[in-house]
């Protein structure tokens, strides 16, 4: 039973990546960002070996150009909720953990200590400013519909799913902030 980590993302195009970022910032400059982040949280991961890293991108079977090879799977149709809860489906003897992959600040330190609550908890969050989440963590023990009727792209979307979780054990990590307009980039990259 290995824990696995999977990175959720869009294939990085121009024009289809960060739209609300692009109408701020320019298609190509959230088009840098949306690459950029991804590569920075994908190196972060794979360097880890007490974990697999597995990319699930969207549209699947689409071209994600990366400098070393990570496995890949494909998130297939459907809401959020409905592609998290099949990658999670594909790992049901372990651990899995499923993080965004426009979180800047998001490291496999994360991973790590999102792994560790799973010791004693049957689920753990990462949760968002905006009141979603940028990480989901479960072990082999999971509710049979994890995402069932959350409000996606809301400020109800944790509240939502941790309804889903009720008489069970969950953990919070911290707070990080999602990137979705130019003024959620840090002060570095604007």
């Amino acid at each position: 039973m290995r824990n696995t980590v999977v990175v959720f993302a869009r294939a990085p195009r121009l024009g289809t990546v960060k739209r609300r970022l692009a109408r701020d910032i320019g298609d190509r400059a959230a088009l840098r960002f949306h690459a950029a982040t991804l590569h920075g949280l994908l190196r972060s991961l794979r360097r880890d070996r007490r974990f697999r890293t597995v990319l699930a991108a969207t549209p699947d079977g689409a071209h994600v150009p990366l400098p070393w090879p990570v496995p890949r799977i494909g998130q297939k149709s459907g809401d959020i909720g409905m592609r998290m809860d099949r990658a999670c489906g594909r790992f049901r003897h372990g651990n899995v953990l499923i993080i965004g992959s426009d979180i800047p600040d998001a490291c496999a330190a994360d991973a790590i200590a999102a792994f560790r609550a799973l010791g004693s908890a049957d689920a753990v969050f990462g949760p968002a400013a905006d009141g979603g989440y940028w990480l989901v963590g479960m072990g082999p023990r999971r509710p049979a519909r994890p995402f069932a009727n959350a409000r996606w792209s809301s400020e109800h979307a944790l509240a939502d799913t941790l309804a889903n979780f009720r008489g069970r054990k969950t953990a919070l990590m911290r707070t990080l902030r999602d990137v979705d307009t130019a003024a959620d980039l840090p002060s570095s990259r604007r």
